[in-house]
Formats: C-alpha cells, sequence, structure tokens
C-alpha cells in the first residue's frame, strides 16, 4: 500500500498527476452510480415492503408470495392467519404476504360509472 502511494506521489513530481487521478475519479463515479441505481431503490422497495407488513388488517384480501390468495382472519407480531376457502384456515409468516389486493366491488363501481355518465350522455 506505501509502494503504491509513494508511485502516486512520485507520478504527481513528474507532472502527469492528473492522469493518476482519473481512475479513481472513474472508480468513484462507479459506486456512485451503483448507489443511486442498484442499493437506493432496493432499500425503497424494502420500505414499501415493511409499510405494506405493517398495514395489514384483518379482513383484508392478501396474495402470498407462493401465489395464495386467502382473507386475513387474524395477526399476531409476526404470524397471520389466512382463511383460503370456507372453514379452511393457514397460517403463514407476515413476510410471506407480497400485497394487498384491492376489492372487486371498487373496481366495478369505477367501471360502471364511467359506463352510466356515458349512458347518460348519449341519451341527452
Amino acid at each position: 500500500m506505501l509502494t503504491f502511494l509513494a508511485a502516486i506521489a512520485a507520478d504527481d513530481n513528474s507532472g502527469g498527476g492528473a492522469s493518476s487521478i482519473v481512475p479513481f475519479l472513474l472508480i468513484g463515479l462507479i459506486f456512485v452510480a451503483m448507489y443511486f441505481l442498484m442499493i437506493r431503490p432496493q432499500r425503497r422497495r424494502l420500505r414499501e415492503q415493511q409499510d405494506l407488513q405493517r398495514s395489514i388488517g384483518e379482513g383484508d384480501e392478501v396474495l402470498t408470495t407462493s401465489g395464495v390468495y386467502g382473507f386475513v382472519v387474524a395477526t399476531d407480531d409476526d404470524v397471520v392467519w389466512l382463511e383460503i376457502a370456507e372453514n379452511v384456515e393457514i397460517r403463514i409468516a407476515k413476510g410471506a404476504i407480497s400485497k394487498v389486493v384491492q376489492p372487486a366491488e371498487s373496481a366495478d363501481d369505477a367501471t360502471t360509472d364511467t359506463s352510466d355518465s356515458d349512458d347518460a350522455n348519449t341519451d341527452s
């Protein structure tokens, strides 16, 4: 390490110091790019997943990472009880929940509202 630093100092004395700094700047630029392109988005996704898992409550319809849909019946610290069929409950880890499914009724209402307004406009 000391010989490397001595070589850099010797290059600086010879007048070619700017060319020896460029590789270090490029390496630094690569690390900055990796932070913004890889590490920061991963932290954001992790934070969103943790917020989702904290917000899960009874009655929510969820999708697990294995593709099982179910309604939350009860929650403990890190365990969730899902009802996947009538009188069929399973116990899963809270970390195995990938997303909360939006109720189909609200999606149907949104499509019905737009079709109703279109019908009203065509009648006039």
